[in-house]
């Protein structure tokens, strides 16, 4: 590789690189120019003809992207909810459809200058946690997480959004490390049954934050029992595509006020909001 490339030059090259094992070889091609540069759209359309040296490791961001590395861990960056965050191999990547677990909550609370305690468990990369404080800034948010690398992930996060003082992180499983009343549980929980085949580039991703049991729905039953045995008003929490009648059947017999399902953006089951009192 050289060291020296016109901006044009160097993504014809990388984009060569991508193509036979990336199927937007060319879009990635720009967004690994763009993190790598730290610049934006607007900056790489007006400055094709620019030369620039040094910028031998960018190729070795692309052969980790041909190996099937996801995108997002090897800039150390992922969008979510049009923000910015960190990202590495502690925590689980974000996905676009969680946008719609936190719409989910925010339809639940009328009035978002409540003061309430909001419990996340599996926190992962901070995202729920940061934009639910976002959102409601009286509310306190406790979130847990048995990972403390993923506990490290979510502290940068918060610190880069100056919500340290609003999000407390806990070291632990499930609600063991909560003391206090708990007025809205939220969880994006591992519910993949054990032994099914991922993906090869989910094999970079934590498997403790996506395999949940040798049924795969354990935790999200766990968290049920412990939601209806504390009372605990609000639970919103994602699924599996096929988890929602085994979850009806779960607390069929239980005490609780209600109990809504919501789609993702192809019509799959993908969580739920259940209101206990």
């Amino acid at each position: 590789m050289r060291s020296n490339y016109l901006v044009k030059d160097l993504l014809s090259e990388i984009t060569g690189l991508l193509a036979p094992h990336i199927q937007r070889a060319s879009r990635e091609a720009q967004l690994f120019v763009i993190a790598y540069l730290h610049v934006d759209e607007l900056w790489l359309l007006t400055h094709q003809n620019e030369e620039l040296q040094g910028v031998d490791q960018i190729f070795d961001w692309v052969h980790r992207r041909i190996n099937n590395e996801p995108f997002e861990y090897i800039t150390n960056s992922v969008s979510f909810y049009s923000e910015e965050f960190y990202i590495d191999q502690g925590a689980l990547i974000p996905r676009p459809e969680t946008e719609i677990l936190i719409d989910e909550v925010i339809k639940n609370v009328e009035d978002t200058n409540a003061v309430l305690t909001f419990v996340e468990v599996g926190v992962g990369s901070g995202i729920i946690s940061i934009m639910l404080a976002k959102h409601f800034p009286n509310a306190k948010i406790i979130a847990v997480d048995i990972s403390s690398q993923a506990l490290a992930v979510a502290k940068k996060n918060i610190d880069k959004f100056a919500l340290e003082n609003r999000i407390e992180l806990r070291l632990g499983s499930l609600l063991e490390p909560i003391n206090q009343k708990i007025d809205y549980l939220v969880s994006n929980p591992p519910y993949i049954q054990n032994g099914v085949a991922l993906e090869s580039n989910l094999s970079y991703e934590p498997q403790n934050a996506l395999f949940g049991g040798e049924k795969g729905d354990e935790i999200i039953k766990e968290l049920l029992d412990e939601v209806l045995r504390q009372q605990i008003k609000f639970f919103s929490c994602e699924i599996g595509y096929d988890q929602q009648d085994k979850i009806r059947l779960h607390i069929k017999e239980k005490n609780f006020n209600s109990i809504k399902f919501y789609k993702d953006y192809s019509g799959f089951d993908r969580g739920f909001t259940l209101i206990s009192v």
